[in-house]
């Protein structure tokens, strides 16, 4: 099951191990004999590369079958992964065997301290799809916090293999998080997001924490390529910088195929992201991860003027210069039942939902490079897709063309505006449009709607403060200059008018160049600017 390549890999990670992990599995040789005997077959694999992991037959008719536990005695903990964690799901099965084995977690030492000192039953379960890019993140998080405390339980569910339980609990979207049989989360959530669900009051520690640190040099709002290539440029000038991000990655983090990366042929999102994280703390970057910046200020203090950043949980930061990094998320249709039916059928990440409709119709909105591709992936997936095009013609490329015409289950619909969404109350099975060559309302029964119209620039919080074009983008010059002195913005938040990651990082390099020219050109009262 793993080449030799792979398998030399995993010998070399498993070294790291101080413990012994033992592996329990719970086969099915009736009704699931094929995913049965690929977990067998990787159980035994990975325990003959380490004396220190054991392979144990389940006998606890209680757990899924086929599944894979991974338990470490020494702790009394254990990790469960009920399918085969291969595809975007190795990496998380790597580390569980890491952390159940004593490996050290990248985790803060107070997050350490909180996690092992929760008291109750936390029983987590995650439905994820093997081609997510946005579920092992989730996985890996939730699988931490069950290597460090044996009250927390994890289980990471393939819904593709278990569809009844998918049905049963109306899961149209991954990842979907339940906490002990109800739902906690869907979509992406961070470590730090999931300690503030479970105690509230972790906002307000952080918050104080925050409000406490000393003013920087720069700070820059993003966690994307432009926001990770800035902080390296200044990082490197020896500037004390600090990052606020929501998430490391941005939008990158769910790509799955980058192939125009110049001297890289061939990667995927969460690898560059991975990459892009691992660099910055190279450097000495303050990481502020999970905050929302939500207004910005220019103000005038004892250090001359600086620039504030007031967090969604109230704290506010102050710097000499920020650099606007804050990119852009997908558009939405904005038409009745969309709000609704979003994670009910209504999705906008077609390799993360598209295998909970395996068999199943269903439509994709927009006809440029970003729909046509997810047309086609869904093809090798659902019974039929319908693209609705608002133009007279398709935008994506010729070869993407040919290719969907070329999988016999895509039809294009053109000239089509999507006026609504419909659905029972639970679930997507329809949506209406209007044929603009006739003014005719048509419907179009379907299971689920990936909305694939572009980006929209996540700049609201900063209306009335900044210069924006109508379309809400930054206003910047060549040199990432904004409207307000010593505020700086970089990749797809501005008026950069090609939305690439390369530019991105491009973008953000140019940025950091430019404020730090600015801050080498400021006179802070009563002393001499560091960066001069």
């Amino acid at each position: 099951m793993l080449d030799a390549k792979l398998s030399t890999q995993l010998k070399a990670y498993l070294q790291n191990l101080k413990t012994e992990v033992q592996l329990h599995i719970a086969l099915d040789a009736t009704a699931h004999p094929k995913k049965s005997n690929e977990i067998s077959e990787l159980a035994n694999e990975i325990a003959q590369l380490s004396d220190l992991v054991k392979v144990v037959q389940q006998q606890d008719s209680s757990v899924r079958v086929p599944s894979m536990q991974v338990v470490s005695p020494s702790k009394n903990t254990s990790i469960t992964f009920a399918g085969v964690p291969l595809g975007h799901e190795f990496t998380s099965l790597v580390l569980a065997l890491l952390h159940s084995g004593g490996h050290p977690l990248k985790l803060l030492p107070e997050q350490i301290e909180f996690i092992q000192g929760l008291e109750g039953t936390f029983e987590f379960e995650t439905f994820v799809s093997l081609s997510c890019q946005t579920c092992p993140g989730v996985v890996q998080a939730l699988n931490m916090m069950a290597a460090l405390n044996p009250n927390i339980q994890h289980t990471m569910i393939d819904g593709s293999l278990f569809q009844d339980e998918v049905t049963k609990r109306n899961i149209m979207a991954v990842p979907s998080v339940f906490l002990n049989g109800e739902a906690f989360s869907q979509g992406g959530v961070t470590i730090e997001q999931v300690l503030k669900k479970i105690d509230p009051s972790a906002g307000k520690k952080q918050a104080a924490q925050l409000q406490q640190k000393a003013p920087f040099e720069m700070l820059i709002i993003g966690g994307g390529p432009a926001g990770a290539a800035a902080a390296i440029y200044t990082a490197r000038k020896g500037l004390r910088t600090g990052i606020v991000a929501d998430k490391f990655g941005g939008q990158v983090a769910e790509t799955v195929g980058i192939e125009n990366f110049i001297s890289v042929k061939a990667t995927e999102g969460p690898k560059l992201v991975s990459g892009l994280e691992e660099h910055v703390r190279d450097y000495p970057v303050d990481i502020m991860a999970d905050n929302q910046a939500v207004k910005l200020s220019r103000v005038t203090s004892e250090l001359g003027n600086v620039i504030h950043v007031e967090l969604a949980n109230g704290a506010t930061l102050s710097s000499q210069a920020v650099i606007l990094a804050t990119g852009a998320r997908w558009r939405e249709m904005n038409v009745p039942g969309e709000k609704e039916y979003r994670s009910k059928g209504v999705a906008y990440c077609p390799h993360c939902d598209g295998p909970l409709f395996k068999g199943k119709r269903v439509a994709v909105i927009g006809g440029g490079n970003s729909g046509i591709e997810a047309a086609i992936d869904l093809a090798n997936i659902v019974e039929h897709v319908t693209v609705l095009e608002f133009d007279s013609k398709l935008r994506a490329d010729k070869v993407l063309q040919d290719k969907a015409i070329s999988m016999g289950n895509i039809s294009v619909i053109l000239n089509a505006q999507t006026t609504e969404v419909h659905g029972d109350g639970e679930r997507v099975n329809s949506l209406s449009y209007t044929d603009r060559t006739d003014g005719s309302t048509k419907k179009v029964e379907i299971a689920g709607i990936f909305v694939q119209i572009g980006l929209v620039p996540n700049s609201e919080w900063l209306k009335g403060d900044i210069e924006l074009t109508p379309r809400g983008e930054v206003v910047v010059n060549n040199k990432g200059e904004t409207s307000i002195p010593g505020v700086f913005a970089a990749g797809d938040v501005t008026t950069s008018p090609y939305k690439q990651i390369i530019i991105a990082m491009g973008d953000g390099a140019n940025a950091a160049l430019g404020a730090f020219d600015y801050l080498i050109r400021q006179t802070v009262p009563g002393k001499q600017n560091k960066a001069a």
